[in-house]
């Protein structure tokens, strides 16, 4: 559970340090029945009070917000790991071989693998609130601004920030930030439905292309623009009950107009496998010309409802 540390320092001189074991263990972190049971009775208890009220339509909000504690707290035992990993190589570059300074070096890696630990463990606690969430809302959860990673083990519907990614893969640097698979861009717009049959119907075409576009790629990564609402939110949701890995280009709003066109160079910058192409703007329009400019497959499905799909090279 605690290898990713310890393995990061295998590699470095560390002046005759004997890197101890992790401060914290398994067993004193909440067991996962604990959770699982406490959470789900938390969730229950909570939302049950805005059922037939007046704030019911806010419930979504609240249990954003719900799940979004247990993030904060990963993230923030995330920022102490980074502090204290920033001390260790201080430290290794200025070492002098006295027992203060091991004792330093022992002190600074004893409170990153505690950081480690305790990071790990919300991040889990995380999972299980977002599980609620998705039985609840259909939605998958995802941060506004950063990734939804697991660092204990493979997450495999992680959703990755775009724009993290990107850093990540020029600085070669945080593997969690890093998917392995086949890109496949997902496109579509916040079109609404005329009726909640032609709605049902928008959002089974959507899965149902998702599900085809899978069996021919098996690896698949889903790119898309992050969206809350309209076909994004109906992707992700897919992606989050297939345990599909997520990468999400949110939109960069200082660059105004040229945001969405930024995007599409961004996301097409992946070689993906497919475009797989709903109806949308026409910024979405654009990705689909570049994209067969670059000879991507564009499996589209821009009718009114997507129910008449085309592939074109």
């Amino acid at each position: 559970m605690y290898d990713n540390f310890t393995q990061a320092l295998a590699g470095l001189d560390l002046a005759g340090l004997t890197i101890k074991a992790a401060p914290f263990g398994p067993a004193d972190f909440p067991c996962e029945d604990a959770i699982d049971q406490t959470l789900a009775g938390v969730w229950s208890d909570l939302f049950a009070l805005f059922t037939d009220t007046a704030l019911e339509a806010d419930a979504e909000n609240v249990a954003w917000g719900f799940v979004n504690l247990f993030h904060r707290a990963a993230q923030r035992k995330s920022n102490d790991l980074d502090r204290a990993s920033d001390e260790i190589r201080v430290l290794l570059a200025s070492a002098d071989g006295s027992e203060v300074h091991s004792s330093n070096l022992e002190e600074q890696t004893e409170r990153a693998q505690a950081a480690e630990a305790s990071m790990i463990a919300f991040e889990g606690m995380r999972e299980t609130a977002a599980s609620l969430y998705l039985h609840e809302t259909g939605s998958s959860w995802k941060p506004y601004s950063s990734s939804r990673v697991k660092h204990g083990a493979k997450l495999s519907s992680a959703v990755i920030d775009g724009r993290e990614f990107l850093r990540a893969r020029r600085e070669r640097r945080q593997a969690a930030h890093i998917p392995d698979g086949t890109p496949v861009v997902f496109a579509g717009g916040r079109g609404t439905q005329a009726s909640a049959e032609e709605a049902k119907t928008f959002a089974e075409n959507i899965w149902t292309t998702l599900d085809k576009v899978h069996g021919n790629v098996p690896d698949m990564v889903l790119v898309h623009g992050g969206d809350t609402k309209g076909a994004d939110r109906l992707a992700a949701s897919w992606a989050e009950r297939r345990g599909i890995q997520q990468l999400a280009f949110s939109l960069n709003r200082s660059l105004g107009a040229r945001a969405g066109f930024k995007r599409n160079e961004q996301m097409l910058s992946l070689s993906p496998r497919y475009v797989v192409a709903f109806s949308g703007t026409g910024v979405l329009e654009r990705l689909v010309i570049e994209a067969k400019a670059r000879r991507i497959t564009v499996v589209d499905r821009r009718g009114s409802l997507g129910t008449r799909p085309k592939s074109s090279g």
